[in-house]
């Protein structure tokens, strides 16, 4: 067979995105037709800047989505070397290529012989996976801690403030590259972390429903015993896996849900700790203002609790700020960890994140640029994506 001509490279990567498309034509339909229904979300799609950054966000996502669920996407398995691959150029046949093989490498091979496009698409999975949900564990932290620091204020906000600021002292690359560090991790330092921060979510969640039903007892208790008795045994299986051998090691394994890769724990929990202290600052400061506001007094008149006040006051009226900052510091996280990919650290070695094969890339760049190019542009483009959205949502939140 003879290589692929760049026009057909094109047409064949744009076929293999074909679920994708059909996805985002049927949301972007769907949103625009019922926009009006759909709060500041459907306010996006008033919003070309916010419209553009929300399709780039949402490629990815659905790529991630379609590539680890129904393992689509892919031409070829992300870690398969195939004899005679090494470095060649993008759209060359498959040597010894057998009945219901992809009978091109698209984007090429890398310095292991092993097909870029597919490891450039399995990335995706790695990175949608991880930043979005440890930036989301790293604002209920935020949250549960700025809210009441705000409130009160007094030594609560005192002691709270200093250790925020002093975890901010360190710069944000440093603090996360000891983190991940091999000798950190021996030390099971990680593994302590991961009991703490983990139990925020559950924390947040039940005092969120109790602070709404806490008058209504019928429904209170039965409630709250339900989410923490499933919420403990996803807690439980996290800090296991996190904890096995140094700190937790009293949990069934039958009961353990699920089993999580040491190297992505590691980089999850140094995400939620590295951003915690930011969104704790910014939640914070929201409260100081918001506090103030005739609203919050009305609530205070009529006896609610504190932490309804802080929860179903005075948090829905920081949302804007909050759900631009959300999107912004995904982004940031998806550049952490292309940072730590790109030094060999956290994940393993073989791993198809984009950090990790944009390092593998540079090694050979002055001889062959088209491992290192893929990956590049996928952090790019979901990187800038989720800046234009998050320009999109402050357009749109500031003309409320």
């Amino acid at each position: 067979m003879d290589p692929l001509s760049w026009g057909e490279i094109i047409v064949r990567i744009f076929a293999q995105f074909t679920p994708v498309w059909i996805a985002l034509i049927v949301t972007f339909v769907a949103s625009i037709y019922y926009k009006s229904y759909l709060g500041l979300y459907g306010k996006i799609f008033d919003s070309m800047i916010g419209m553009f950054g929300f399709g780039l966000v949402m490629f990815w996502v659905y790529t991630a989505f379609f590539t680890g669920v129904f393992d689509l996407i892919v031409t070829h398995d992300e870690f398969t070397q195939v004899s005679g691959m090494k470095n060649k150029a993008p759209g060359t046949p498959l040597r010894g290529a057998g009945e219901g093989d992809y009978a091109y490498y698209l984007l090429g091979g890398d310095n292991l012989a092993r097909d870029v496009f597919s490891r450039m698409v399995k990335g995706s999975t790695i990175v949608i996976a991880i930043s979005p949900l440890a930036t989301m564990f790293a604002f209920m932290v935020g949250i549960t801690l700025g809210l009441p620091a705000g409130y009160y204020g007094g030594k609560l906000d005192t002691i709270l403030s200093f250790l925020a600021n002093l975890i901010l002292a360190f710069p944000v690359i440093l603090l996360f590259y000891l983190l991940v560090t091999p000798e950190i991790v021996a030390t099971g330092i990680p593994s302590y972390m991961a009991t703490v921060l983990f139990s925020f979510p559950l924390i947040f969640i039940l005092i969120l429903l109790d602070s709404k039903y806490g008058i209504r007892p019928g429904l209170r208790w039965p409630l709250l015993g339900s989410v923490f008795f499933v919420g403990f045994i996803i807690y439980a299986s996290l800090i296991s896996e996190a904890g096995r051998g140094t700190l937790v090691d009293i949990w069934p394994n039958w009961l353990d849900l699920f089993n999580i890769d040491a190297g992505v724990l590691v980089v999850f929990v140094s995400v939620v700790f590295v951003n915690s202290p930011t969104v704790f600052r910014i939640v914070r400061g929201l409260t100081l203002d918001i506090k103030t506001r005739d609203y919050v007094a009305a609530a205070q008149t009529r006896g609610e609790t504190p932490w309804y006040i802080m929860l179903w006051e005075i948090l829905p009226n920081a949302r804007g700020p909050l759900i631009v900052d959300f999107c912004l510091r995904i982004g940031y996280t998806i550049i952490l960890l292309g940072t730590l990919g790109f030094f060999g650290l956290g994940l393993e070695s073989e791993s198809p994140d984009w950090g990790t094969s944009i390092n593998q890339g540079r090694r050979l760049i002055a001889a062959y640029i088209h491992p290192l190019i893929p990956p590049a542009i996928s952090l790019l483009t979901l990187v800038l994506g989720l800046n234009l959205l998050a320009d999109g949502l402050r357009e749109e939140s500031l003309k409320d």
